[in-house]
């Protein structure tokens, strides 16, 4: 599984790194961030690109997502 880490990055850094890996064939991504906008954002990517997503937030709203191809 390929890891992307976009804590603390405004977009639209979070989604082209996150869509630079999926273009490179990735099957599993996960991408860890913090900015709720980013969140949102690579999430539409995701699903726009076929990837079937599974988001966890913690307490202070710092979230994972984990990106599998349908």
């Amino acid at each position: 599984m390929e890891k992307v880490d976009v804590s603390g990055l405004s977009c639209p850094m979070p989604v082209i790194r996150t869509k630079k890996v999926m273009d490179q064939g990735a099957e599993e991504i996960l991408v860890v961030g913090t900015s709720q906008v980013s969140k949102e954002n690579v999430s539409k990517l995701a699903v726009s690109q076929g990837y079937q997503v599974e988001m966890t937030v913690d307490a202070k709203d710092n979230w994972e997502m984990k990106l599998s191809k349908k």
